[in-house]
C-alpha cells in the first residue's frame, strides 16, 4: 500500500532542490510543487499525529487502517505495544544544525509528562538511529577526557567561562572522579551569564582568525565560525569541545540512546525513533531550553568516535540491518546492485514501511514504485521486486518492529 506522506518545513532545514526531502517527495508526488525559497527538513513516514501518513487508494490514514486492522501489525507487535506502530521513520535534510539535546529514558519521561505536560507531551522515551544518504556531520556524546581537558589547556576563552577553579579541579582530578568533575565543569559552562558566553566567544573568533591553518583545524575553526553565524552568541557554540564531532559517510549510522547528548549538522539522513516528541534541549536554538533537567539527565560517558559508530549485521547478498538494543524500530538497509533484475524482500514478521531512495522498480499487481515513493508493508507479506532501470544500483530503507 503506497503512502503520502508528510513533509516538515522547519528553519534548519536545506531549501528547494538542494533538500534530499523535497526532491524524494517530487519524484513520487505529481500534485508536489517544489518552493526553492522554502526550506524541507523532514519527510514524516508513520502515524505521529502531527504528520500522518495516508494510504493513497483509500484516502484514510495510515492510524485509521491500522486500527482497523491491527492484524497487520503482527502478534507479537500487537502484545507489546497495542495496535499502534511504534516507531516514527524520517528522512531529514540538515542545513544547519539542530539544537544542542537529548531524550529521556522511559522512566523520566513519564515523570516529565506528568511534571510538564505542556512541554513533554507524551510518556514515552526517544531512541533513535540516523544513518546517513550523504556526507553528515553531528555531535554525539561525550568527547575522551583527554580530549577535552587538551581544549581547556588551549582554549582561555572555554576557561573563562567555565571558570578558573572548576577547570583546574577537572584537570588535576583522580580519573574516578572525572566523571563528576566534567558534570561540574559542564553545568558551570551551560549556566554562565550569557554576556560573558557571547564576549569570549566573540574572543574565540577573532582569534581564530588569526591562527594558521594546522590549529584552525585542531580547533574545529570553521564549524565554530559556522555555528556562531547561525546562532550568534550561543552557548552551544563552545559545546564542540565537549562532544564529539563525527562525520558519518553515506551508509555509516549512529544510535542515540537515553541521556546521550548530540545535535544533528549538517547532510541528508535516514532517521528511525520511538514514536515520541520528548526533547531536552540546552543550546543550538531558539527553542525553549531546559538545562536543568539536561545537566541532571545526561550520560557523563567518555568515549572516542569509533564507539559511538553503530554496525549493521548482513542478512543477505542486498540487505543489512540495523538493530539497536529497543524492541521499537529496527532499520534494513536493501541495495539491489547494478545488473541484477529482481529481488525478494525479507519478509518481516512485523508491518514495515519501506522507501526508494534510488532506482525504479516494479511490485505485483503491476505496481511502479519511482524514488520517493514509500509503502507500508503489513507482517510477514511477500514482497519482489523487479527492477527497471538496472544502470544504478537500486537503494532502500525498511523501517520495522524490532521483536
Amino acid at each position: 500500500m503506497e503512502l503520502k506522506c508528510k513533509v516538515q518545513t522547519y528553519d534548519w532545514g536545506k531549501y528547494g532542490i538542494d533538500s534530499t526531502v523535497a526532491t524524494l517527495m517530487k519524484s513520487a508526488n505529481s500534485d508536489f510543487i517544489l518552493d526553492e525559497k522554502k526550506p524541507y527538513a523532514e519527510l514524516w513516514m508513520g502515524t505521529h499525529p502531527n504528520g500522518p501518513s495516508y494510504i493513497k487508494d483509500l484516502n484514510i490514514s495510515l492510524e485509521k487502517y491500522i486500527k482497523q486492522n491491527s492484524h497487520v501489525l503482527g502478534n507479537d507487535v500487537q502484545k507489546i505495544f497495542g495496535h499502534q506502530l511504534p516507531f516514527l521513520f524520517k528522512v531529514l535534510s540538515v542545513n544547519k544544525a539542530l539544537s544542542i539535546q537529548a531524550h529521556p529514558n522511559k522512566e523520566k519521561a513519564k515523570e516529565l509528562h506528568q511534571q510538564y505536560p505542556t512541554i513533554y507531551k507524551d510518556a514515552n522515551h526517544k531512541p533513535e538511529i540516523a544513518i546517513a544518504l550523504t556526507p553528515f556531520e553531528a555531535l554525539c556524546g561525550f568527547r575522551p577526557i583527554r580530549e577535552i581537558q587538551e581544549f581547556l589547556k588551549i582554549l582561555p576563552e572555554l576557561r573563562a567561562v567555565i571558570g578558573v577553579d572548576k577547570v583546574l579541579k577537572f584537570m588535576t582530578t583522580d580519573e574516578a572522579d572525572n566523571t563528576k568533575a566534567l558534570k561540574t565543569c559542564f553545568h558551570s559552562l551551560m549556566t554562565c551569564d550569557p554576556g560573558l558566553i557571547a564576549l569570549q566567544l566573540r574572543k574565540l573568533l577573532d582569534r581564530l582568525s588569526n591562527l594558521d591553518e594546522s590549529l584552525r583545524q585542531t580547533l574545529h575553526a570553521s564549524l565554530v565560525e559556522r555555528l556562531y553565524s547561525d546562532f550568534p552568541g550561543d552557548v552551544g557554540c563552545f559545546g564542540i569541545y565537549f562532544f564529539n564531532f563525527i562525520m558519518m559517510q553515506p551508509g555509516e549510522a549512529i544510535y542515540l540512546g537515553p541521556n546521550v547528548p548530540h545535535a544533528y549538522l549538517s547532510g541528508d539522513c535516514i532517521e528511525c525513533m520511538a514514536c515520541s516528541d520528548n526533547v531536552v534541549r540546552a543550546g543550538l536554538t531558539s527553542k525553549l531550553k531546559d538545562v536543568p533537567t539536561l545537566i541532571e539527565m545526561l550520560s557523563y560517558i567518555c568515549e572516542p568516535i569509533s564507539a559511538k559508530r553503530f554496525q549493521p549485521s548482513r542478512e543477505d547478498e542486498c540487505t543489512e540491518v540495523f538493530r539497536p538494543p529497543v524492541k521499537d524500530f529496527a532499520v534494513a538497509k536493501i541495495t539491489i546492485p547494478p545488473g541484477r533484475a529482481s529481488y525478494n524482500i525479507i519478509p518481516r514478521n512485523t508491518a514495515s514501511i519501506l522507501i526508494i531512495i534510488n532506482g525504479k522498480g516494479e511490485i505485483s499487481p503491476s505496481k511502479i514504485l519511482y524514488r520517493g515513493s514509500v509503502i507500508f508493508i503489513p507482517a510477514n507479506d511477500k514482497i519482489g521486486i523487479k527492477v527497471l532501470c538496472g544502470c544504478h544500483p537500486m537503494l532502500m530503507f525498511q523501517a520495522f518492529v524490532n521483536v
